[in-house]
């Protein structure tokens, strides 16, 4: 479930990361490394009940790209970590203990993170019609350090053509309830080339009403242990996209 960035005002630096180009933004992340740290969050959160709500934070950015025929050609995702889970994977993964990461240890983080996080479909959420939409794995993903913050930055593709007709939804949540992955700013969910008649909506549910809505769909076992299914999706932050038939 992602939480207001008010809520955690100390635990974010300036949010500057933009994926408007993304050579510019690759050359600036030169790599990084978080392998024993995001398992163990991922371990961590197959704890139970007890561990259903964040203990990782992160501010994000997703501009979805689109081709001048209309369908979907990429997911562009950043995401910027809190200072104490930054300061962790710093310590997991700093061989030399020189207290920052090279590049081989920032690729072992790159990895790590990258196998980690297959499992949960890069806690990405993607929608047509109200259906899942299927995503290809990113070709790499690229990790650094940037303001003593873990910075993460992929991009992903669609199985088959996206064309946006109707209405998509695109959005990021992690289904163990562990990670807490926050837009902080509605301009941080991006088009680029929106195509014309289509129109871009940020949609942030609230969680009593999200409950409310879907009360029919939940079952027991969500409530005793969101972690082990797939609905915390329910609370995400999401960017529709409505567009013409097409």
């Amino acid at each position: 479930m992602t939480h207001s960035s008010a809520a955690f005002p100390s635990q974010f630096g300036p949010f500057s990361g933009q994926i408007g180009g993304m050579g510019k933004t690759h050359s600036a992340l030169a790599g990084l490394r978080p392998r024993a740290a995001f398992a163990a969050v991922l371990l961590a959160a197959s704890a139970g009940p007890a561990l259903a709500h964040p203990h990782v934070f992160a501010e994000a950015r997703l501009d979805v790209a689109v081709n001048p025929d209309g369908t979907v050609r990429s997911l562009r995702h950043l995401w910027r970590f809190d200072d104490l889970f930054s300061s962790t994977v710093l310590m997991e993964f700093d061989r030399n203990s020189d207290l920052k990461l090279d590049d081989s240890e920032l690729e072992t983080v790159s990895q790590t993170i990258f196998t980690s996080l297959a499992e949960y479909g890069y806690f990405q959420l993607v929608t047509a019609g109200g259906k899942d939409v299927a995503m290809k794995p990113p070709a790499r993903l690229m990790a650094n350090f940037q303001d003593n913050q873990l910075v993460v930055l992929f991009e992903s593709e669609p199985k088959t053509p996206l064309k946006l007709a109707g209405k998509v939804d695109f959005g990021v949540y992690d289904p163990t309830f562990y990670t807490a992955i926050d837009f902080t700013d509605d301009a941080n969910m991006a088009v680029d080339h929106l195509p014309k008649g289509c129109t871009r909506k940020v949609v942030r549910p609230d969680p009593d009403e999200a409950l409310a809505q879907n009360q029919s769909t939940l079952t027991e076992a969500f409530f005793n242990d969101p972690t082990g299914t797939d609905m915390s999706k329910i609370f995400a932050t999401r960017l529709e996209l409505t567009c013409g038939k097409g």
